[in-house]
């Protein structure tokens, strides 16, 4: 049994399998019209009927298979959504149902077969007639053919002189048959939308997950490279200018835009493999370094940060790396930077930025770069806040609850 399930999961579990699915129940409703002719056939050999009521049985059957089939698969792609809604069919269906519930009535009341010959025939024929209107009809619509139909055909016989033993069988045997068909199309039919449904859900997960995977590989592209590469050109421009006069400092600072070059190849190899993260001490000391080397006075107050958890020193990083990035580009006139990490009475850890020479930048902060850091804080339930004042400081306030990062 095991061994049954692994195989078709197998089968119906793989990019194709949806389609394979339909086509399978496809063929299972095609086969019910099979089935029913078979029926047919086996009664029409064990019968007591005339030649003419056998023929005529045997012509009406044949219609009868016929539009089932023809309407088992229209009803289901209906039901998929896959084409229009086939009420001349459903319409020819019942009539010929009906039509054939008479002739069966007929043979009974003209003495050609007896009464157990005419439950068979009505329950077979109600049995198969009940599957299709279920899927080709809304709900209720479905639900009141299929049940009109067999009171008709079951008044009908019961006019026509079966009673007895014979009438209750048809009627019992048509209480459980008919609701039980109609139910097993239906849910047939449901099964087949449920799993492409969920085909097309796992392919637009998967969409998704690729959006989020270019989203994450952009920001974390920036992040290494802002900041190295403001690095790199103010260096290189500092550079220049010493060659220009001789100064053999000048090989030293083209020694350190090596070193940086050097440093971004190995953070971008880490940030295709998605292993890199940020860490606050590291960046705070970074920070100081490249501001002062760029002629800005930095001080930084890292109070708590020994004490903050690994998450939050990360993400505390991340903010450390994009402020400075963001007063080398856009504080052009700035003289001064002070960072400061505080634990807050609230419960929860803070860090600040602030530089002046912010009237150089009528955008301060403008990209990519703070959008990203507010979705990396959102993952420790932090925060962000910028200002802007009129005298020239731009202050950059990340917040991250104490317990979030733990």
């Amino acid at each position: 049994m095991s061994m049954s399930v692994e195989h078709w999961a197998e089968r119906f579990g793989g990019p194709d399998g949806p389609e394979r699915y339909r086509r399978y129940t496809l063929a299972t409703v095609a086969f019910l019209a099979v089935t029913e002719a078979g029926l047919w056939v086996f009664w029409i050999a064990t019968s007591e009927a005339g030649t003419l009521g056998l023929a005529l049985v045997a012509a009406v059957g044949t219609v009868h298979v016929g539009v089932q089939g023809l309407l088992s698969r229209a009803a289901l792609l209906h039901y998929l959504g896959a084409g229009p809604r086939p009420v001349w069919l459903v319409a020819l269906y019942a009539a010929v149902t009906v039509a054939m519930a008479a002739l069966g009535c007929a043979l009974l009341a003209a003495g050609d077969i007896h009464g157990g010959n005419l439950a068979a025939y009505l329950v077979w024929l109600l049995m198969y007639y009940a599957g299709p209107p279920m899927l080709a009809l809304p709900r209720r619509a479905g639900a009141a053919l299929v049940a009109a139909v067999p009171a008709v055909a079951l008044g009908a016989a019961a006019a026509s002189g079966l009673s007895g033993e014979p009438l209750a069988l048809a009627v019992g045997a048509s209480l459980l048959m008919v609701p039980f068909m109609a139910a097993a199309i239906r849910v047939s039919g449901w099964s087949v939308r449920l799993i492409e449904e969920l085909a097309r859900a796992r392919a637009t997960q998967a969409r998704l997950a690729v959006a989020e995977e270019r989203l994450r590989f952009g920001r974390d592209l920036h992040d290494v490279l802002g900041r190295n590469l403001a690095v790199v050109a103010l260096k290189s421009e500092l550079a220049v200018e010493l060659a220009r006069r001789g100064r053999e400092e000048a090989v030293a600072q083209m020694e350190e835009v090596q070193r940086i070059a050097q440093e971004s190849q190995r953070e971008i190899r880490a940030v295709v493999r998605g292993y890199r993260t940020a860490d606050l001490h590291a960046e705070l000391a970074g920070a100081r370094s490249v501001l002062e080397a760029a002629g800005i006075d930095c001080r930084i107050e890292n109070g708590p940060a020994a004490r903050l958890p690994a998450r939050t020193q990360v993400a505390l990083g991340w903010v450390v790396r994009e402020g400075t990035t963001n007063v080398l580009r856009h504080a052009q006139g700035a003289s001064r930077c002070e960072v400061s990490v505080r634990a807050t009475v609230a419960g929860s850890v803070a860090l600040l930025m602030e530089n002046d020479g912010a009237d150089a930048d009528p955008r301060p902060g403008a990209g990519s770069g703070l959008p990203g850091l507010r979705e990396r804080l959102a993952e420790v339930d932090g925060t962000l806040a910028t200002e802007r004042r009129p005298d020239g400081f731009f202050r950059l306030t990340a917040r991250i609850p104490w317990e979030a990062g733990e």
